[in-house]
């Protein structure tokens, strides 16, 4: 463990969504807080009377979908219905970095720019479910941010979220759900245990969907038989390579296909109750491969969906899924490379508490390690968002601007460019494209900031001891306190956890 007491800046910086108003005089050691915000179970827990369950967001889809397939059969010649996101098609996972996104008009509202002459005329289209259901997710998740006391379980929340990621680029059944997904099969487990969390994810039908687990039939199915649907190993493969093990871990071409026969049948809920609830998760006897599988070497007997499970419950708890998620771990939080020795106590932590998520991240603020490493980690554009909304104080009433700024950053909410999610290196977020974004929304930001305080005031409430001197100097000769401000949110002390 650390000998000194860190500053209440770095540790929010590192391991919180950074400080807000008042934070610089806290008294006391910040990981005796940080401890204490992982006693709470349920602290992860986001419940809103507004939002909605997957399964009734999605029974509500499948209706609109049907009674828009029944207009257009009855008058073909009819205009279109407004088209769904595109649809993103799922490869075996490589690096993505950031995708700098063309500015559209409107996009810049979110941060201080007045809409173009003629505007008001454009009628805007109706907002479909799909969106209305996102933009209230959004909106939620991203006030939980910022009121959050430290933010330290909510970027548990966004690690693991980014970890078992779906898109909403992949159709309207993802668009609807992938913030009730977050909602329902992350946060509960945040602070419980791994294998849970797991089998929570893999039978959502957000993922489900995703990974195109519900056209999935065993070839000795039922449905194999008749040849209406065939093996799809997406879910399977991911859930190997991304999910548990990780690349190079030692699994084959050959465990990919038989678990993915072990998943078969899991499926969604479809209209009138055909196949379980609408929009609930279900089990389709008919595409499950009723023959004996085996995956690493163990054999798998059991019927229906206790066979998936079982073969799930295994993985979570191979030696190389606690190597993998600790090093994931282990570089969201600290640096790109994280020291060998975080990491190795980080796997055992993982492996010998069952996959206890709560005493992972008890691990990481109790490690040395994770304190003294310098601090080079670039905040991404999620966490610099909540820390900047954080730092001034200031209320995210529309999510509309948080929106657009993270996507001209080129992180845009629950939308990554496939199933291994955003890029965790710092290198991702430093294009010379990207770091032009993060100055001219910063220029932008700080133009809404009303009544805020005395630039070098800020710098010691916000920044603390580890501002520079070289920062200091430079927002005490700033010609203006909106200049003052831009450079404080662009310093580095800011920019970096």
């Amino acid at each position: 463990m650390a000998s000194t007491s860190p500053s209440w800046a770095f540790a929010l910086a590192r391991f919180g969504l950074g400080a807000r108003p008042g934070d610089g005089a806290r008294a006391g050691d910040p990981r005796d807080v940080l401890r204490v915000e992982l006693e709470n179970k349920d602290a992860a827990r986001l419940e809103d009377p507004a939002l909605r369950a997957s399964r009734d967001v999605l029974a509500e889809l499948f209706e609109q979908q049907k009674r828009e397939n029944e207009l257009r059969k009855a008058n073909p010649v009819a205009s279109p219905s407004p088209a769904p996101p595109p649809i993103t098609t799922v490869e075996p996972s490589k690096s993505a970095g950031p995708r700098i996104l063309a500015v559209e008009p409107g996009m810049m509202a979110g941060v201080g720019v007045a809409p173009g002459p003629g505007a008001a005329k454009a009628m805007k289209p109706e907002p479909k479910l799909p969106d209305i259901a996102f933009r209230l997710d959004a909106g939620a998740r991203f006030q939980r941010a910022v009121n959050a006391q430290t933010g330290f379980v909510e970027r548990l929340v966004a690690f693991w979220s980014n970890h078992f990621c779906v898109s909403i680029a992949k159709g309207e059944e993802d668009h609807a759900v992938a913030g009730a997904f977050e909602r329902e099969a992350i946060r509960p487990h945040v602070l419980g245990r791994f294998p849970d969390m797991l089998r929570a994810v893999e039978q959502h039908p957000a993922m489900l969907a995703f990974l195109d687990n519900q056209q999935s039939a065993g070839p000795n199915s039922v449905l194999g038989h008749n040849r209406k649907q065939g093996l799809n190993e997406n879910l399977a493969r991911e859930i190997l390579e991304l999910h548990t093990m990780g690349v190079g871990s030692g699994y084959t071409q050959a465990d990919v296909t038989q678990l993915a026969c072990v998943i078969t049948g899991w499926s969604i809920g479809g209209r009138f109750g055909r196949n379980g609830d609408p929009g609930a998760f279900s089990f389709d006897e008919r595409a499950h491969e009723p023959l004996a599988a085996v995956v690493r070497g163990r054999t798998y007997l059991q019927e229906g969906v206790a066979q998936g499970e079982a073969a799930l419950d295994d993985l979570a708890r191979e030696p190389a899924t606690a190597d993998h998620i600790a090093l994931k771990f282990g570089r969201h939080f600290v640096a790109d490379d994280p020291p060998p020795a975080l990491i190795r106590r980080l796997a055992k932590t993982f492996r010998d508490t069952d996959g206890d998520l709560a005493a992972l991240a008890r691990t990481l603020i109790d490690s040395e390690e994770a304190w003294s490493a310098p601090r080079e980690k670039m905040r991404n554009p999620w966490e610099l968002s909540a820390a900047a909304y954080r730092a001034f104080g200031r209320e995210a009433a529309d999510i509309g601007p948080v929106l657009n700024g993270l996507n001209l950053l080129g992180q845009p909410l629950w939308r990554p460019a496939g199933p291994n999610g955003f890029s965790d290196v710092s290198a991702a977020w430093i294009s010379p494209e990207g770091m032009k974004v993060r100055v001219e929304l910063a220029a932008q930001f700080v133009r809404g900031v009303k009544n805020g305080p005395k630039p070098l005031e800020w710098v010691h409430d916000i920044l603390g001891p580890d501002a520079s001197a070289e920062t200091r100097e430079a927002v005490q000769h700033a010609e203006s306190v909106e200049q003052a401000y831009a450079l404080l949110v662009l310093s580095p002390e800011f920019q970096r956890r």
